[in-house]
């Protein structure tokens, strides 16, 4: 769509300022704040213009306009440009990041609530999937009489403590010999299923009690089909209370329903295996509770490895630039990050 310098001024004089105030943008508003030197009668024919190209709404007669899902559209894919990080925002996420790295889990729930505060959206993260990553150390740890605690270190950091009861706790140094077992023959491969197959060889090469290690080896079992599903953390939701456009109860109640279904967060966060920004706006969401919201997401990766998603939602009227730059900001350093961790 070829616009001219002036029509593509003021559409995003009207986007800029419809994110800011939630109130239609009249051409007098425009004229006067910009001071263009060019007349509210000739913005008020642009803005006509742009209005039969689509791009812009007049929600009522004698109101000023609005952006269209259209329009924001143009302003995201041709216009807006990402901002560089502060400092202060940079060393933030740094600290965050380089803090909680050991603990996979508690990194993303962080990250999220960092995200949904220096943004002020809603915020979704899904958690690295343990069962594409390989399994780097088995640990049992003694607890009692009767459990031991099985320790799960995957090669994304991700740790996993499980109690499992046994029949007897063996002494430390036999316990020891169970560990050593194990990451001889698990660890270093990617986590799948344990099967009957694996316990047999486990027990057939190391001269084992069957007793114990058959509930310690279903555990591992257990534990990776749990990890199968994605987890799924948000932060923020609350937030869209702040605009206006989801004071009306219904539609806010609609909103936190939706994002209380899991998978429909994860669909949301899905659809693309890249980690280019990409930003789903308004009615281009197939959910219709989501249609007056906009999502920015993209995905996090390791060596070509899909690590999980972040998406940040708000209102269409959202600050795009904002919520594309920090995102694309908190990408970079998370992948540095975790390169730098596994010597990649």
């Amino acid at each position: 769509m070829n616009l001219n310098e002036r029509k593509i001024k003021i559409l995003e004089a009207i986007i800029h300022d419809y994110i800011a105030t939630a109130e239609p943008i009249g051409s007098r508003t425009i004229a006067k704040k910009y001071n263009w030197g060019i007349s509210s009668a000739t913005i008020r024919n642009e803005m006509s213009d742009l209005e039969e190209l689509g791009l812009i709404l007049q929600p009522h007669a004698s109101s000023g306009r609005v952006p269209s899902d259209k329009g924001y559209r143009l302003y995201v894919d041709q216009l807006m440009h990402y901002r560089e990080l502060t400092q202060n925002e940079i060393n933030f996420l740094h600290k965050l990041i380089i803090s909680n790295i050991n603990q996979i889990d508690y990194l993303m729930q962080e990250t999220a609530r960092a995200l949904s505060v220096l943004t002020n959206y809603t915020t979704v993260i899904t958690e690295p999937q343990v069962k594409k990553t390989k399994l780097k150390h088995v640990q049992l740890v003694p607890l009692d009489e009767h459990s031991v605690v099985l320790i799960l270190i995957t090669d994304s950091k991700a740790i996993k403590n499980i109690v499992v009861n046994i029949p007897k706790t063996p002494a430390f140094d036999e316990l020891n010999r169970y560990t050593a077992a194990l990451n001889a023959h698990l660890a270093g491969h990617e986590i799948e299923p344990v099967g009957d197959d694996a316990i047999a060889a486990v027990l057939r090469e190391s001269n084992l009690d069957k007793k114990i290690l058959t509930p310690v080896m279903n555990a591992i079992s257990e534990t990776v089909r749990g990890e199968e599903d994605v987890t799924v953390y948000t932060s923020g939701v609350k937030n869209i209370l702040g605009f206006p456009e989801f004071s009306n109860i219904e539609k806010a109640k609609a909103f936190f329903q939706t994002l209380e279904e899991k998978q429909v967060l994860i669909t949301l966060l899905g659809g693309d295996l890249s980690e280019n920004i990409r930003i789903v706006i308004g009615t281009e969401n197939d959910l219709a509770e989501m249609q007056e919201c906009s999502i920015v997401k993209a995905n996090y990766k390791l060596d070509g490895s899909t690590y999980g998603s972040i998406g940040i939602i708000g209102p269409t009227r959202m600050d795009y630039m904002q919520a594309a730059s920090m995102l694309n900001g908190i990408i970079n350093i998370i992948k540095q990050t975790l390169r730098a961790m596994t010597g990649g």
